[in-house]
């Protein structure tokens, strides 16, 4: 009887989940930023890169690396779509793309020193799926020789904000795979048409396949302090409920510097897969027109929005109407709490209001008036002198931490649904219709046991009402101590 074929090792996805993305203020902001928002599709751009590499028989679980702020979110973003990941590692801080990876590596490698590693940044979008596949194998292939891998898009534009690569010669035994030549730096546009004109020269797409053994040595013979640093931060790193924490303090520890700087650009085993797949990182509303559903006039219209004598342009409403007459080639986006109106190739300019609003003082880049917990939402409607009203959402199964105040009291109205309120030494149901108030310093807690969201409005009243004036007693989330 012949011995049976030993099956393909699976690829290990490795999802990078730590980006801002001002430039697609004011739906994108600090603490809900683009990768979690559904700008392309139905779902958030996170969710859809997850999605694209969700076959079992060729990926393994996904292994995610975001941020504190961010973790409940996604999460729950994966529970909606079904995936269990294979850890959400979080980095105590920002250091670029080159430790979280090394980090990401060291994880890996401990259980599979042949491991191979997708990197994918998780604010992509990427139209055909089927060609995205078809050059990931080609890069798996690559990587089983010794090569650290970067997929290069096929240029459609003279784009100057991206960088590009020029490919070399053929890398032997792999059909579609080439070394690299060169990373070249964002040019000007004479530069951008010229490199259009040659042909051999990709836009860098900042996905990377290798073997996480392989990158780790090519980190430690370019750059010795970062893979010291991240492999420490995951032998001090703990398990805390469904999340690894990196080690703070070794992490931090680590230079903050992108995969391309610290690695691809000086290790002589870079290559390079030519990809045409659909791609855009959605660096600008820009780019979210250029890849929409255009109308007879060429504009992209999402949500309530009346349109007379409009063209070429990307207008999107997340709350009221918009209504817009005799404009061309223009952005217009609306939030509940904000407006962007921008010419179309002005896009790339909107960091410089997030500067602005930063210099300000101000809060509009960092959060949107919903603001999402691990037990749900909450929505602030209405502040005025010493008062402030919220809308409330706790999810089935939801539990808020067990908490007290010192400066505000709370009344809080169901509308929808049934909580549980405990209330200093006394727990019972709020009902539809039914309200329960909260007086100063009472130790509280609300619930949800149901199998429905449960819907209330929540009136604080008191000389201080900030988010800070909160004392976590007890917290099912791991967040006792803590503010957020």
């Amino acid at each position: 009887m012949a011995a049976r074929k030993p099956a393909t090792p699976k690829i290990h996805p490795v999802i990078l989940s730590g980006g801002a993305g001002t430039r697609l203020w004011p739906m994108s902001r600090a603490l809900y930023p683009k990768q979690l928002l559904p700008l392309a599709s139905g779902n958030s751009l996170l969710q859809d890169t997850v999605a694209r590499v969700a076959a079992k028989n060729r990926f393994a679980p996904p292994l995610m690396i975001c941020n504190e702020e961010h973790r409940f979110i996604v999460a729950e973003q994966l529970r909606q779509i079904g995936v269990e990941p294979g850890a959400i590692a979080l980095e105590p801080e920002g250091r670029n793309t080159a430790p979280a990876v090394a980090a990401a590596a060291c994880m890996l490698a401990a259980e599979d020193p042949e491991a191979l590693m997708l990197v994918l940044p998780s604010d992509h979008v990427i139209g055909r799926k089927k060609d995205f596949r078809a050059a990931v194998e080609v890069a798996a292939r690559a990587a089983r020789a010794g090569a650290l891998v970067t997929f290069g898009i096929a240029p459609t534009a003279p784009e100057t904000g991206y960088g590009y690569i020029r490919r070399g010669k053929p890398l032997k035994g792999i059909d579609g795979c080439f070394h690299v030549a060169k990373f070249v730096e964002k040019p000007d546009a004479a530069r951008a048409r010229k490199y259009l004109k040659r042909g051999d020269h990709y836009w860098n797409s900042g996905m990377f396949l290798f073997a996480a053994a392989r990158y780790l040595a090519e980190l430690e013979r370019l750059e010795p302090g970062m893979a010291k640093a991240c492999a420490r931060a995951v032998r001090e790193g703990a398990t805390d409920l469904d999340y690894f924490r990196l080690g703070a303090k070794a992490f931090a520890a680590a230079p903050s510097i992108s995969i391309d700087y610290a690695v691809m650009e000086r290790t002589p085993e870079a290559a390079v897969v030519p990809a045409d797949m659909g791609w855009s990182d959605v660096g600008a509303w820009s780019a979210l027109w250029q890849i929409g559903k255009q109308d007879k006039d060429g504009n992209v219209l999402m949500g309530d929005v009346l349109a007379e004598d409009v063209h070429g342009s990307y207008i999107r409403s997340e709350d009221r109407m918009v209504a817009a007459i005799g404009l061309e080639d223009v952005v217009v986006v609306a939030t509940d709490d904000a407006v962007l109106v921008a010419q179309k190739d002005r896009a790339q300019d909107v960091k410089r209001l997030i500067e602005r609003l930063q210099r300000d003082g101000r809060t509009e880049h960092l959060l949107h008036s919903k603001v999402y917990r691990p037990w749900g939402s909450y929505q602030t409607k209405d502040v005025g002198d010493r008062f402030q009203v919220k809308r409330i959402i706790v999810k089935p199964g939801g539990r808020l931490s067990l908490q007290k105040h010192a400066k505000r009291a709370e009344h809080w109205v169901v509308v929808r649904g049934t909580a549980l309120v405990t209330r200093n030494d006394e727990t019972f149901e709020l009902k539809e219709n039914e309200s329960a108030y909260i007086p100063i310093g009472a130790v509280h807690r609300l619930e949800n046991r149901g199998k429905e969201p449960v819907h209330l409005i929540e009136v604080q009243s008191g000389s201080y009402l900030g988010e800070d004036d909160i004392v976590r007693l007890d917290d099912v989330y791991g967040r006792a101590g803590t503010k957020s």
